[in-house]
């Protein structure tokens, strides 16, 4: 079983001379609780390319001090780590292999680095005894275990943050180091100096001649390409560890992906990148099964919830819950077993080979402002198609469905102007924000039409089992009456977006 806790530290250089200074004249200390030294023994594992080490992350089995075990961290903000802790073992926990899955695949972790570390602790103590910091002083020696035999050995203090501790506390100990002489690390981590300072030394590589090379469309494509790779490689374990909005987010970094795929098809080309689409498809769809589900069991509950008490006829709540539940499928471990999958790590390399290898067209040569516009212009004509044809129909199913089909070209006209902001600027920034306001019409005018489908097969339950269908009913013109609303606000919304101007003077 692996446990998680949230790690807020600053780092700080220092000397095997380096003397603190007094620390109850920070605000808030009333006592300095020195606890000793304790004898720290960590490898520190990778895969041979350092990928983990790319992205910030590290991996180490550790014996000696109270937290003995291995440590996987996750990069948050600076200073700011998720550290995932497994007990101590020979091997490395499966529980913490599938949370390296999405970076590593079938790559084979090595040890890359040994730290060895005395710490000498100190606690940093309210006038109540509360544990506010806990600082130390590490005399660190680290040893190279692949690629090359360096060694080096350094001292630096740290401080952590206690649970449930203001961050603001860290900026008073800083504040009093400093006029101690204590000046803060050039590096993020122990790891990172270590792989640093232990690397074989390199020769000087040449510099470049001539100025450097004008980004063409390709470039811009590809980098808004890259991107999304990486957010769905990153967010992979934040959904193996059901954090909030994470598997909303990796749907989300798919459909960009295709979305690209599909609009800058004069700049990549399409025999590649259509199957790659097809399996980022089916991956969107695997991940928004339960998410779908989540969405409108919210909507719903939030509508019985506005209601008036002396309107809710019978055991709604209950119903609801009953039909929801037979719905679901299984949620994190259905989702899990997809990012376990063969399928899915095929596509991950895919998307690698892709990176390494992109297929661009002649037309990726061109300058951005001339070859995105008219991408995401393309775009923009199919979705004023389908707006058209939407308003043109009388209120029904048939127009339901064409506005279904309308919110789907918004969305990804949205994202084509979204992925030219970078090159275009502010021209395609207005446009995005103008197709989100469309889209947003849209798609609430979709999530009533199936909210009211739900709402019919949940009082058919109802009235199955004897209950009473009043609050279904009710329901369910309330539902149509804003579905109504949302398309008398349609026109002046579509209005508001017409006739766009991407194209801007080039800055100097």
């Amino acid at each position: 079983m692996a446990d998680s806790k949230r790690e807020i530290e600053r780092k700080y250089e220092a000397t095997v001379d380096t003397r603190l200074p007094d620390l109850t004249r920070v605000a808030g200390v009333a006592a300095v609780d020195h606890r000793g030294v304790t004898e720290l023994d960590a490898v520190y594992y990778d895969t041979e390319d350092h990928r983990l080490a790319a992205d910030a992350l590290t991996l180490r089995r550790r014996t000696g001090g109270a937290d003995a075990g291995w440590h996987l961290k996750f990069p948050v903000a600076s200073g700011i780590r998720d550290e995932i802790q497994a007990p101590l073992s020979d091997t490395l926990p499966n529980s913490l292999a599938g949370l390296l899955r999405s970076r590593v695949r079938e790559t084979e972790l090595v040890p890359v680095v040994r730290l060895l570390s005395s710490r000498d602790v100190h606690h940093l103590l309210d006038a109540d005894g509360t544990l506010l910091a806990e600082l130390s002083v590490d005399e660190v020696r680290a040893e190279r275990l692949t690629g090359g035999s360096g060694t080096a050995a350094w001292t630096e203090i740290e401080v952590e943050l206690a649970d449930d501790q203001d961050p603001a506390f860290l900026d008073a100990v800083e504040r009093r180091l400093r006029k101690g002489g204590v000046r803060p690390s050039a590096s993020s981590s122990k790891l990172a100096r270590a792989l640093d300072e232990t690397a074989p030394k390199r020769e000087q590589r040449p510099k470049r001649d001539g100025k450097p090379r004008t980004r063409t469309a390709g470039d811009h494509v590809l980098a808004y390409a890259r991107d999304q790779i990486t957010a769905i490689v990153a967010l992979d374990p934040a959904v193996r560890r059901d954090l909030p909005d994470s598997v909303h987010q990796m749907r989300v970094a798919t459909r960009r992906l295709r979305s690209a795929f599909r609009t800058y098809r004069k700049i990549l080309d399409r025999t590649v990148t259509d199957p790659i689409g097809d399996e980022l498809q089916w991956l969107a769809a695997e991940l928004g099964v339960d998410r779908d589900q989540e969405v409108l069991d919210e909507r719903l509950s939030t509508r019985i919830a506005d209601l008036p008490r002396t309107l809710v006829l019978g055991p709604v709540r209950s119903r609801l819950r009953i039909w929801s539940t037979a719905r679901r499928s299984g949620s994190r471990r259905r989702t899990v077993g997809v990012l376990d999958g063969k399928r899915y790590l095929a596509l991950l390399d895919t998307l690698d080979a892709f990176l390494a290898d992109p297929p661009l067209l002649p037309a990726a040569d061109r300058g951005p402002r001339d070859a995105l516009p008219n991408a995401v212009l393309k775009d923009y004509a199919r979705l004023a198609t389908r707006i058209g044809h939407a308003l043109d129909l009388p209120a029904g199913q048939s127009r339901d469905v064409a506005m279904h089909e309308a919110r789907k070209a918004a969305k990804r006209a949205r994202y084509a102007g979204e992925a030219a902001i970078p090159a275009l600027d502010r021209p395609a920034e207005k446009f995005a924000k103008r197709m989100k306001a469309v889209q947003t019409v849209l798609g609430d005018h979709q999530d009533s039409v199936v909210a009211r489908e739900a709402l019919r097969t949940v009082a058919a339950q109802a009235h199955a089992a004897g209950e009473s269908t009043f609050t279904w009913g009710l329901l369910y013109g309330r539902e149509e009456a804003a579905a109504a609303a949302l398309e008398r606000e349609l026109p002046g919304v579509w209005e508001r977006a017409s006739r766009p101007r991407l194209r801007s003077e080039p800055t100097s």
